[in-house]
């Protein structure tokens, strides 16, 4: 979808390691950023970096950003915990999750 959307190749392939990258802007890593510490468990925004992104955006977008950070990270866990396999889409060229072991079936 990325990549449909006319987001680069290296700006997707940055994403593996956003803060050194050079193919990303400031804003792009700050939002890498946030997103990653919004996926942690529990979840860690650490005053600092929420101090940048209120000086960076608005409420709204700042809503906005947030609401689809979380909603990302639930299709991802609602997918990985119904073990929903990858439709191959980005032909394995980006976001590649680790296989997980199968869990052994446990009956009730």
């Amino acid at each position: 979808m990325g990549r449909q959307q006319g987001i680069a190749v290296e700006k997707l392939q940055a994403l593996g390691d956003p803060q050194t990258s050079s193919a990303l802007d400031e804003t792009e890593q700050l939002v890498v950023a946030y997103a990653e510490a919004m996926t942690q468990m529990p979840v860690d925004v650490s005053e600092a970096l929420w101090q940048k992104i209120r000086a960076r955006f608005k409420d709204a977008e700042i809503v906005e950003l947030t609401s689809s950070i979380a909603w990302e990270n639930y299709r991802a866990r609602f997918n990985r915990a119904l073990l929903v396999e990858s439709d191959n889409l980005s032909e394995k060229t980006f976001c590649v999750i680790p296989a997980r072991p199968q869990l052994a079936n446990k009956e009730s």
